[in-house]
């Protein structure tokens, strides 16, 4: 009779686990966008705390290599771990308690026929949330947009 009580909740156990893991993991995601900006014009609003605070938060400051991204009076903070001039630009999110390896990335894509300018972001979200995530995105692209004069 222990036996099967023990085995009962160890597969209730393993069961609540199992579901409340995948409901906590976050899924990176990709969007492309195309722009009709020069790529050093665009790079400098993805790369610098002055350019990223024309658009992506209310507020950006350094603090050596960690950027501190402020959205109604909150920070986040965020550490520059990759920077390829006119490239890619990526940071990773130091929030603790968050132990997945999360970030968010700029690419620019430039087409070598026709020029076209393509800024790729990878970011991550909860499948429940990755539409809200999408549309966040998509407003912040058309501030971002709008400051380049497109």
């Amino acid at each position: 009779m222990v036996f099967y009580l023990y085995y009962f909740f160890y597969i209730a156990i393993d069961q609540f686990i199992h579901e409340n893991i995948h409901s906590l993991m976050k899924s990176q995601y990709e969007l492309e966008y195309t722009l009709n900006s020069s790529p050093k014009v665009l790079f400098s609003r993805l790369s610098t705390a002055e350019g990223l605070a024309e658009w992506f938060a209310d507020d950006v400051q350094v603090e050596g290599n960690v950027f501190v991204f402020i959205w109604n009076n909150t920070e986040h903070r965020a550490k520059l771990v990759q920077l390829r001039e006119n490239k890619n630009v990526r940071f990773k999110w130091t929030e603790k308690g968050d132990e997945e390896d999360r970030y968010f990335e700029f690419r620019l894509n430039i087409d070598e026929l026709t020029g076209d300018v393509a800024l790729l972001i990878t970011d991550f979200a909860d499948e429940d949330d990755k539409e809200d995530a999408i549309n966040l995105w998509d407003t912040q692209i058309t501030e971002l947009k709008r400051t380049l004069g497109l």
